[in-house]
């Protein structure tokens, strides 16, 4: 048994000697084709694995009861008569029904998991300021989707009423789920991107595609469609709810404009590596490149 546990202790050794040598020799990070491919099946299947734990949570009646209040609000709102119910017309709709929306939980409370995967199969081949634009853009996109989410789904019964009410005097009115869902998924994912915009716009200053010359030009353009955007999601006449959709991501996009404005300025009073070089002259190598990390996230 001792020369066993020997032997064992050897292996264990020379394992650890093996794998410090590899790294040494690949301080990069880099790894061939095929370990590639593994490592994004596992991730894969651990993202999955995380889904599906969500999904049978939701699935729990008690869980699906409180989801179902929560998304049936809105529209519970919007309706003030008994012509007015959601449906379900086929044999099989209230099971899928229920998979969808025990589905969609399982893919929002498991998305620290899953983006988790994401991120550590494609940072190891970052460079150390990309990881820095990365973070800074997963933790503000997270709060701008959430805001944009929150105001559509406090004004969405406003939208509701009103359309209810457009049927004829006599008609009664009996929405499918699968209808209201569409409409309700749409509301929250809709106005949820449309807040991600002036992150998108600062992102791409940040990596020199857009300039404030050119928002500047696009300023009222893009000011206009984001009303256009509001009136058309929440057809309600009453222009509050046009407004309070509205007006938040119209001050987003100011602010993004001075950011943008402000990281403009900053880059014209930085010097250039090429001012002063005669036109026969070479330019100067950049050698201040940052390297990628070694360590990759396991």
């Amino acid at each position: 048994m001792a020369k066993l546990g020997d032997t064992v202790m050897g292996a264990r050794v020379l394992g650890a000697r093996v794998a410090a040598s590899q790294r040494q020799a690949n301080p990069g990070g880099r790894m061939p084709l095929m370990e590639h491919l593994r490592e994004l099946r596992n991730r894969l299947l651990k993202a999955i694995t995380a889904v599906l734990a969500g999904t049978a949570v939701g699935l729990i009646p008690q869980v699906y009861g409180h989801l179902w209040r929560f998304i049936e609000h809105p529209f519970l709102q919007a309706e003030h008569s008994d012509h007015a119910k959601l449906i379900v017309i086929g044999v099989f709709d209230p099971f899928m029904i229920r998979v969808q929306v025990a589905f969609y939980f399982g893919l929002i409370i498991s998305c620290p998991v899953w983006l988790y995967q994401l991120w550590a199969f494609i940072a190891p081949g970052l460079y150390r300021r990309e990881k820095r634009w990365t973070y800074a853009f997963a933790f503000t996109a997270a709060p701008l989707f959430l805001v944009g989410a929150t105001l559509a789904y406090f004004v969405m019964s406003r939208g509701l009423r009103y359309l209810l009410a457009l049927a004829p005097s006599g008609i009664a009115v009996y929405p499918t789920i699968s209808n209201y869902l569409s409409y309700f998924q749409a509301m929250l994912l809709g106005f949820g991107l449309a807040f991600e915009l002036p992150l998108a716009l600062v992102m791409l200053n940040l990596v020199g595609i857009l300039t404030h010359e050119r928002l500047r030009k696009w300023r009222r353009i893009m000011i206009f469609s984001v009303f256009v955007f509001a009136g058309i999601a929440s057809p309600s006449p009453d222009p509050l709810t046009m407004l309070l959709l509205a007006v938040p991501c119209v001050v987003l996009i100011e602010i993004a404009e001075i950011l943008i404005w402000a990281n403009d300025r900053r880059r014209a009073n930085r010097p250039s590596m090429y001012a002063g070089l005669a036109d026969d002259e070479p330019s100067p190598l950049d050698l201040g490149a940052e390297p990628r990390d070694e360590a990759s996230l396991r």
